[in-house]
């Protein structure tokens, strides 16, 4: 029986009935031909063409099945990347995807019976995540992209890097309301109740506490040494590791360390003795060249607060204002900015960083971090030209160095 010809009722079927999805048991994946029904598959699986692609398979069939397994696996796989991402989604609903296409590589031309073992093989070659539950296996595709693995790991240390500064606020703010509540507590006193006595006019003797006026520079008081104690403090001189404050007053600072070295209370008592007049000139600014520092405004603009960069020009003589070129997030790297320290934070790195002192006997020398004391806002300083160690300066006296 000839074709129909074109045009006729009966060639318009024939061409609806090619185009859609036939059964998978009447397909021959090595001729690539779908036939209608079993009158159809039987005659072709007769034919001359057929019987030769059939002795090329048997010439090489792991050729031919690794080929096929690989295209299926390679397709199936796509569909889950471009329409699912990482989801979790069932594997049949993606294998019905998958067969859309007409022209899919077929199930049985691989090495996997049922689309379990193929699930199987997927979780095992760890290129999905796979999971049984009581409505069949699902899926979550694995992204190993460089571009996506390099942006995930830049948004978790930028991720990082806020949550550090975070806690270190949240802890510094703690201890503030610790010590405040120590200092503040309020003494158990009776109130006497009002009286009449003899029908006198009550009297209120109310006493108001005079207001406490902080001097200016105040003194640190000095402990005395209990009688059974051992340490000599007069005697024993003073090491030249804790030489840095002004001349001023070293001698009790140095006093007050031989007493507890590593009392709390002691950075912030030396704190005030770095930022005296002696050592902090109020007229002259912090910003140096090849300081790293932090935008903590947000008056430029949500992408650049908390931006980190480099000073690069000062702009004034007095050291108040610099251009800063930023370095990160990538929306804002390599903007140069001009900007006021009253906008800009200190960097503190890590052990082992250079960093530069930006005030005091020792301003504008190079250094090595040797030391962080968390708890105190203090770090140990070498510094690389003299040699010598000092400890216990406030954070916001030094800042990372990058040259």
């Amino acid at each position: 029986m000839g074709k129909h010809e074109v045009g006729t009722p009966k060639y318009i079927a024939n061409k609806i009935k090619s185009k859609g999805l036939q059964k998978l048991r009447w397909y021959c994946q090595m001729c690539q031909k779908q036939c209608r029904d079993e009158n159809g598959f039987k005659c072709h699986t007769m034919s001359e063409s057929h019987h030769r692609q059939l002795l090329l398979f048997a010439d090489n069939a792991h050729k031919y099945m690794d080929q096929f397994s690989r295209d299926f696996a390679d397709g199936y796989l796509s569909i889950l990347k471009r329409q699912f991402g990482t989801k979790r989604v069932p594997a049949n609903r993606v294998y019905q995807e998958y067969i859309t296409d007409r022209n899919h590589i077929h199930m049985n031309a691989t090495i996997w019976l049922t689309l379990t073992a193929f699930v199987k093989w997927l979780g095992k070659g760890g290129k999905c995540i796979v999971d049984e539950t009581e409505k069949g296996w699902f899926v979550t595709y694995i992204d190993r992209d460089p571009e996506t693995l390099a942006a995930q790991e830049k948004k978790e240390k930028k991720e990082k890097m806020d949550k550090d500064d975070q806690e270190r606020m949240m802890h510094f703010i703690k201890k503030q309301v610790k010590k405040g509540k120590s200092n503040n507590e309020p003494a158990e006193e009776f109130k006497q109740p009002l009286e009449r006595t003899d029908g006198a006019p009550l009297v209120l003797d109310i006493k108001l506490k005079p207001k406490k006026i902080l001097p200016i520079q105040p003194i640190l008081p000095v402990k005395k040494a209990p009688e059974t104690s051992k340490i000599k403090i007069k005697e024993e001189p003073l090491s030249e590791d804790e030489e840095t404050v002004s001349n001023s007053t070293e001698s009790k600072i140095n006093l007050k360390r031989k007493e507890s070295e590593d009392d709390p209370e002691s950075c912030k008592k030396a704190k005030k003795e770095y930022n005296s007049k002696e050592e902090y000139d109020k007229r002259k600014g912090w910003l140096r060249i090849g300081l790293s520092v932090k935008i903590v405004t947000k008056s430029l603009g949500e992408k650049y607060y908390k931006a980190k960069g480099t000073v690069v020009e000062l702009v004034d003589k007095d050291h108040f204002v610099g251009k800063v070129k930023l370095k990160s997030p990538e929306n804002v790297e390599n903007h140069i900015i001009k900007i006021d320290q009253e906008h800009l934070e200190t960097v503190i790195p890590s052990i082992g960083r250079d960093i530069m002192i930006l005030w005091g006997k020792y301003d504008g020398e190079i250094g090595v971090i040797e030391k962080v004391r968390i708890d105190d806002f203090c770090v140990d300083v070498e510094l690389k030209d003299k040699k010598k160690l000092l400890k216990r300066i406030p954070y916001e006296q030094i800042s990372k160095y990058v040259g």
